[in-house]
């Protein structure tokens, strides 16, 4: 179905969504010939002739315009409603008077949301009906898209998902990087990867990584390439430590530290322990008191020998 483009005849414009509530143009009336009006009962036609269904196509969510036409070849006005069955429509005037010998035209838009056939449906007082197909076709436009998500760096290997936010399928390629404290540390050229991602799916997948360093800090960064060149990056940062290693020097420098403590604790007590140099002596060791005495004391005469 393609839009239909306005009338020097017409005074108004449809403006209708089906996501946005707009006013529509009311149906308008058009006399038809008298040979078209032998017929005394009314039909329903899309407009313009020559069309014996509706046929829109168009991206999922597109809205399109169309118009319907009610032709009343009687001689007494004649009152329908008109509706959609199968599809989403709606019409500028979903109740219409159409005068005798005469052929309004609705316009009304219809929203393209999958492969769906449908119709438009008129009826009248008396509960008398007419019917136009309506078919619905959604072209959807080839579209490569695609995210790298919940990167993680694990014991030996890189984890990660790939997600097809696309409209085909994929066999996405995958460049590997990871930079350390003094420079890359994994560098791995891009390579097509064993899977085919349909639309709208995830797959979970892992890099090895055997000879990771032992002692650094890196950043890793995947980058995923679709056929057409679409490119997708993501990344995280991980911390490697030798732990068991550090573990025993912690316990090595431990012991050492302790040894070198109890060293200087023994140190100490002996700087403050009496010593034999310098102490007063012993009582069991010490020399009798020898005093000097006058010599009167000492039963002793002076004077020249007889």
């Amino acid at each position: 179905m393609r839009p239909t483009p306005p009338r020097p005849d017409v005074t108004r414009v449809l403006v209708l969504s089906l996501l946005l509530p707009l006013t529509l143009l009311p149906a308008r009336a058009v006399a038809v010939p008298r040979a078209a009006a032998a017929d005394a009962g009314w039909s329903l036609a899309p407009a313009g002739g020559g069309r014996p269904s509706f046929y829109a196509e168009g991206a999922p969510g597109t809205v399109v315009r169309d118009t319907v036409s009610v032709t009343n070849g009687g001689g007494h006005p004649v009152t329908v409603s008109l509706a959609a069955d199968g599809v989403l429509a709606a019409f500028a005037d979903p109740r219409v008077l159409v005068p005798a010998r005469s052929r309004a035209e609705v316009p009304f838009t219809v929203r393209v949301s999958g492969d769906r056939t449908g119709t438009i449906t008129a009826r009248d007082a008396a509960g008398r009906t007419r019917s136009v197909p309506l078919r619905l076709r959604a072209g959807v436009p080839a579209l490569s898209a695609l995210t790298v998500e919940r990167v993680a760096v694990r014991a030996d290997r890189i984890t990660y998902d790939i997600v097809n936010r696309g409209t085909t399928t994929l066999s996405p390629r995958l460049a590997v990087r990871a930079d350390g404290v003094l420079g890359p540390v994994l560098d791995r050229a891009p390579r097509t990867l064993p899977v085919r991602l349909a639309p709208g799916t995830r797959t979970s997948l892992a890099e090895p990584w055997p000879d990771r360093p032992a002692l650094d800090a890196v950043d890793v960064r995947l980058t995923v390439t679709a056929p057409d060149g679409t490119r997708a990056t993501a990344g995280a940062s991980a911390r490697f430590v030798p732990w068991a290693a550090v573990a025993g020097c912690g316990g090595a420098a431990l012991a050492t530290a302790a040894g070198v403590t109890w060293a200087a604790v023994r140190r100490r007590c002996g700087r403050g322990r009496p010593g034999r140099k310098g102490s007063a002596p012993d009582a069991s060791t010490a020399l009798p008191d020898k005093r000097i005495r006058p010599l009167s004391e000492a039963g002793t005469t002076t004077g020249a020998p007889t």
